[in-house]
């Protein structure tokens, strides 16, 4: 029987592989339509933004179905706590049953593996914010191979999409996390909280305040993940009311989608257009930058004035129990050579930040340095930044998907609705598409140019999905949020300070 069975067996699998190879092989022409590019749709100024986008579902029915899943995606991000709400009840479920089941002798045995709950676990992975993309981005592949062949996704994933940004963002999280950054960060921030003696509300201002504008220099990402520790040190770990640990993510939030503005190199939304439209250093310190200060100054003193009560209550608490704000610092002192070591290589990160090759080497560079000073280094923990560029790779996926209809909406817009569409987009993708479409867009003056990028970094902060750095911040401080980070509380947390930045940009 088993000789018999063998050579049918193998003209089966033959018979199959040829089949798949059939199926993977691309069609002449086929995956360079793909995403259809928008100078190839006709030109149909006459047309309302309804009759264009029927026309352009008609000529590419994929476009709606990208959308819809992009929606999905959304819809999930909001979804997310009460997945992770049913994870525990699930898990806790389990708990019971096998305590149950084993009977009073359960847990003598330390040896012994737990068991873990595989739906629990799945709930958990599908409440992790960071993974909605990426799951949703297999329904997109899938869908995209139904319907188009399997060569289609293969191309634009491996070809067409542009996953520099999130490999960057691993990179640069890692590298900004380190203990010697993270302490010389904080060894800056604390002369300038020293003004306040240093207390909570000192240190309060200085994070959100100054370490928002590095991101000017040393880019967004970076500054999200020093201002993030430094917060969850010095803030956060006082455990302040629901009220106040909203107000304070959604307003670093915003301030890093504006702190990034005083140059023209470190903010994925002016980098995108910077070059197309020949702003440099000079245009955007003038037109942006001192507008993004005032704006930043006024949205964070504002907040203060509103919570100083809570912020001086805070630190009376910390005064009462003895606990200092630096006691979670590591008391080993770091070399000043370690330090200017590893500050270089977040220089070379910066400065390669286009080219993923050499940024990664350097990375691999940088974790055999933390190796040979293992005893100067902290724990590098690479869960957070790799679950970061899965987000934000999964964005880049879907984003990449949705010029069919953005681009139509940023065309019909005037100089102040512009401004707000923009804003409004930026809730619902990533301000760097935003901008990047609107450079693709033939005929912006210099108002609409202006408004379009204001508009983009305004509304930054009004999700997690707004601007690149946010799903490092979120990463960072969900910890002390205790049923996950509400995209409602962050709303309503970034909407005083969106409103003072869009004052700032458009009236000033």
């Amino acid at each position: 029987m088993t000789s018999r069975a063998t050579p049918a067996l193998r003209e089966w699998s033959l018979a199959a592989l040829a089949a798949l190879a059939v199926a993977a092989a691309p069609t002449p022409g086929a995956a360079s339509e793909f995403p259809r590019p928008l100078a190839d749709y006709p030109v149909s100024a006459d047309l309302g933004l309804w009759q264009v986008l029927s026309q352009r579902i008609a000529e590419e029915p994929f476009n709606l179905v990208a959308t819809l899943i992009f929606l999905c995606a959304i819809v999930h991000t909001f979804l997310a706590p009460k997945f992770r709400h049913w994870a525990h009840e699930v898990e806790a479920a389990h708990a019971a049953r096998i305590r149950d089941r084993a009977g009073p002798a359960a847990g003598e045995d330390e040896s012994e593996i737990e068991e873990v709950s595989f739906a629990g676990q799945i709930l958990h992975f599908f409440g992790e914010v960071e993974a909605v993309f990426g799951i949703w981005g297999l329904a997109l592949m899938l869908a995209l191979g139904a319907m188009k062949g399997w060569h289609t996704p293969v191309e634009y994933v491996g070809h067409r999409v542009d996953f520099t940004e999130p490999l960057f963002v691993v990179v640069i999280m890692a590298l900004a996390s380190s203990r010697p950054v993270l302490a010389f960060a904080e060894q800056c921030l604390r002369a300038i909280a020293s003004i306040g003696r240093g207390s909570v509300a000192a240190w309060w201002l200085a994070v959100l305040i100054v370490a928002p504008l590095l991101g000017s220099f040393i880019t967004e990402p970076a500054a999200m993940t020093i201002a993030a520790l430094l917060l969850a040190r010095q803030f956060y770990v006082l455990r302040p009311s629901a009220r106040l640990a909203y107000a304070t993510l959604g307003l670093l939030f915003v301030n890093i989608s504006v702190g990034g503005t005083l140059t023209h190199f470190a903010a994925p939304p002016v980098l995108m257009v910077a070059g197309a439209w020949k702003w440099d250093l000079g245009f955007m310190f003038t037109h942006f930058g001192w507008r993004a200060m005032t704006g930043i100054v006024i949205a964070t003193l504002t907040y203060y004035l509103v919570f100083r009560r809570e912020l001086a209550a805070l630190g009376a608490a910390r005064s009462a129990t003895e606990t200092a704000v630096a006691s979670d610092a590591d008391p080993r002192p770091i070399p000043g050579w370690v330090t200017l070591v590893q500050l270089g290589f977040i220089l070379w990160t910066v400065l390669m930040a286009h080219y993923p090759a050499l940024f990664i080497a350097g990375f691999l560079f940088f974790l055999a340095f933390s190796q040979a000073t293992a005893h100067h280094q902290g724990r590098l923990d690479l869960r957070p930044p790799l679950l970061v560029g899965f987000f934000l790779g999964g964005l880049v996926v879907h984003g990449g998907l949705q010029g069919w209809w953005i681009e139509p909406l940023l065309t019909r817009l005037n100089e102040l609705p512009l401004f707000f569409g923009a804003t409004f987009l930026t809730a619902f993708n990533d301000n760097a598409a935003i901008t990047y479409l609107a450079s693709l867009v033939q005929g912006f003056d210099d108002n609409l140019k202006y408004a379009v990028v204001a508009g983009a970094v305004t509304g930054g902060g009004l999700t997690v999905i707004a601007n690149a750095p946010n799903p490092a911040g979120q990463s960072l401080l969900q910890r002390f949020f205790p049923d996950g980070v509400s995209p409602l509380g962050l709303f309503l947390g970034a909407a005083i300070p969106t409103l003072v930045m869009g004052f700032c940009f458009m009236a000033l």
